[in-house]
């Protein structure tokens, strides 16, 4: 069995056309082609781009000289309204002063630090698929309430339940759904003091959870003046001095930043975890392995440990194959400094680098059974050399997700507390059809019938 995967375009459509099929759909507006060239051109009246699928080239422009290849201000124009000046859009020394401060809140240790409410959001996650055992539930939507309880638990120890937490969790689903990850401005360059097209839903979204996240981090930097702050990632982040400048994030910096872990740690988590439990459902053989594996690390009879999420193998390889057969950010952009040369072929300076771990991760002249679900890939010689050279589920190089480890205890922590009592099988409804909105999701979501275990 094939997962799905959206149906390419014709070949050649009209410029107007495929700019409508973008915006509708990042992934079925591609040719078929993408999944087996090296690296490939579009023009428009505007822009250059190229998407780019050779592995040194990839490392070059991510890796080797990331300096020349800053973040395209295209895709930001459309995330501006919501991330702000957050570390998702920024380049350059502000973008380097955020990761200084950022950083060290996800380090080893303090993933560790983080686990006890990891753990307790699992729990509760659990406990909410559990009441609907022998009912047919939309499993996006739980993935989605289970992911931004993890976010609000390890960020401000508060649950998904309470007050604010629970508003910015219903304003995310509606800016999701939305929010197309291009708009108008992303492909014609306007100047800063024209409309950039945004829909009205998305921008009152945006205010709206901008200001109910400046109430949370007001709170929080009151509690520290006061002495009484929860030793959590937000008193870490709001604390921490940027070692070059002694500096701290100030409350409006740090609402731009919560909004990206909001973003990022909620929407992309939630994405991989339904895909995961969608691919579960459709390989029961792999499901009944990862709960065989989950029984034998996550006991009923005592919380989990953080050395358990190591034990957990199978569940990290299941997760690891889902991240690459629907990464939750299907394609990053980066711009060109300066004229460059890749494969024989001239880019002018400004050109846009497409690097697409939708195509990349499908490639035909990389992978083996590139559409295929296979765990078992990552112990072969062939999935072992591809990890190095065309896996980037979290980008890669100075810009790789911050939270790249954190995301990888959450997903397969979850997977595993999940389908240690409860199984999955797929609903009555047709298959998932995957589309880019922020992340990749389902077109009509993901239905899976739930059962105990």
């Amino acid at each position: 069995m094939i997962p799905p995967k959206p149906p390419a375009r014709a070949e050649r459509v009209s410029l107007w056309r495929y700019l409508r099929l973008f915006r509708q759909d990042i992934l079925s507006a591609q040719p078929e082609r993408l999944y087996r060239a090296w690296m490939a051109e579009f023009r428009t009246p505007f822009f250059r781009s190229y998407l780019v699928n050779q592995p040194d080239l990839v490392r070059c422009v991510l890796k080797e000289r990331p300096d020349d290849f800053p973040k395209s201000d295209r895709i930001s124009e459309g995330l501006r309204p919501l991330l702000g000046e957050s570390v998702f859009v920024t380049n350059g020394e502000a973008w380097k002063r955020q990761r200084r401060i950022i950083d060290p809140a996800f380090e080893g240790g303090r993933l560790k630090d983080t686990f006890p409410a990891m753990r307790d959001a699992a729990e509760a996650a659990a406990a909410r698929l559990a009441a609907h055992a022998g009912e047919e539930v939309e499993i996006e939507e739980q993935t989605s309430h289970a992911a931004a309880d993890v976010i609000f638990r390890t960020l401000f120890s508060i649950p998904i339940e309470h007050r604010i937490a629970r508003e910015v969790f219903h304003e995310f689903r509606a800016y999701q759904r939305t929010q197309p990850i291009l708009n108008a401005a992303a492909f014609v360059p306007l100047p800063r003091w024209l409309p950039r097209g945004h829909r009205r839903r998305t921008r009152a979204s945006a205010r709206a959870i901008r200001a109910l996240i400046t109430e949370l981090t007001a709170e929080r930097m009151r509690a520290i003046e006061a002495g009484t702050a929860p030793d959590d990632l937000a008193t870490k982040i709001m604390t921490t001095r940027d070692p070059v400048t002694g500096e701290t994030f100030t409350t409006e910096e740090m609402v731009d930043q919560v909004a990206i872990f909001s973003l990022a740690g909620h929407e992309t988590s939630a994405s991989a975890l339904a895909w995961t439990l969608y691919l579960m459902a459709i390989f029961p053989d792999w499901q009944d392995r990862v709960a065989e594996e989950a029984r034998a690390n996550l006991p009923r009879d005592a919380p989990a440990d953080f050395a358990a999420v190591s034990r957990l193998r199978v569940t990290r390889d299941v997760f690891r194959e889902a991240l690459r057969l629907y990464p939750p950010v299907p394609m990053m952009v980066r711009e060109a400094t300066q004229a460059e040369r890749f494969r024989d072929r001239d880019l002018p300076r400004g050109a846009q680098i497409v690097l697409s771990p939708w195509h990349q991760h499908r490639h035909t002249r990389l992978w083996d059974n590139p559409d295929g679900f296979d765990p078992a890939r990552w112990e072969t010689e062939n999935g072992r050399s591809c990890a190095r050279e065309a896996y980037m589920p979290f980008s890669a190089g100075p810009r790789v997700c911050t939270g790249a480890g954190f995301a990888m205890v959450e997903g397969v922590l979850l997977l595993a507390r999940l389908l240690r009592d409860l199984k999955v099988a797929p609903g009555t409804r047709p298959p998932p059809m995957p589309v880019a909105h922020l992340t990749v999701r389902s077109r009509k979501g993901i239905w899976l019938k739930v059962a105990g275990r």
